[in-house]
């Protein structure tokens, strides 16, 4: 395993794209993206698959989805994996990965100053905060590889819940299809994800958008429609010449 600390500033002033992996994602010609850099993130193989498409990097921050999906996360090859210590050491191969400190507070009810609270790393340290989404942890990810321009897709920012799903406190347990993502399995029959509480979700993206405008640098919504209006929007397709 290779610590975190070697990519600090690796891409000080490119730009890079974070995928949101909603819907919408099926609706950008996806090979555009195949010599920039991005962020994958989750079930993202299922795109690679049936596309061929890799990001250049793939995140997890979800136990569930890494707990559901550890077989398929262990045999993804392409990316360059950035996962928490706590879930490399239970890869088999660890060779194109590296490891960050993953700072899970936001979550916890017994830390008063941290829970719900999103914080955000901007500095060489290999901490990086839970923020409600796996996108939050992209973006300080991007931030400490020194990115200037940051751009979503897939960031549908909208969620339903199908009757056939079970709900037990914040856990849904899937009986069918997956209506959220771009693709059916990837939230499908069988799996479990958690409520996705929008609203802090949102939160943690006010922090972000905030630090990288700061420090004059930007994140924009590329994605065609969705829900998420925090963000400048741009065209996808005026991205590339």
């Amino acid at each position: 395993m290779k610590d975190v600390r070697s990519l600090y500033q690796k891409h000080a002033g490119e730009r890079c794209f974070i995928l949101g992996n909603g819907p919408s994602l099926n609706k950008v010609d996806i090979s555009k993206l195949a010599s920039e850099v991005s962020f994958g993130v989750n079930s993202i193989f299922l795109m690679s698959r049936d596309s061929g498409f890799h990001p250049a990097y793939y995140v997890v921050e979800d136990n569930l989805v890494f707990r559901d999906n550890k077989e398929a996360i262990d045999a993804y090859r392409g990316p360059t994996k950035i996962l928490p210590d706590r879930y490399a050491r239970e890869l088999s191969d660890t060779d194109d990965c590296f490891t960050f400190d993953m700072d899970t507070s936001f979550y916890n009810k017994n830390q008063r100053d941290a829970y719900s609270i999103p914080h955000f790393n901007s500095g060489p340290e290999p901490t990086f905060y839970c923020g409600q989404s796996v996108t939050y942890i992209n973006m300080q990810l991007a931030y400490y590889m020194g990115f200037d321009e940051v751009y979503l897709i897939g960031m549908d920012f909208s969620y339903s819940k199908p009757p056939s799903h079970e709900q037990n406190g914040n856990h849904i347990h899937s009986h069918g299809d997956d209506p959220n993502h771009f693709h059916k399995d990837y939230f499908g029959k069988g799996k479990t994800w958690k409520d996705p509480r929008l609203g802090r979700v949102l939160r943690s993206y006010v922090r972000a958008k905030h630090v990288f405008e700061t420090n004059g640098r930007l994140i924009a919504n590329a994605t065609p429609g969705g829900e998420l209006e925090l963000f400048p929007r741009v065209s996808f397709n005026s991205l590339f010449g």
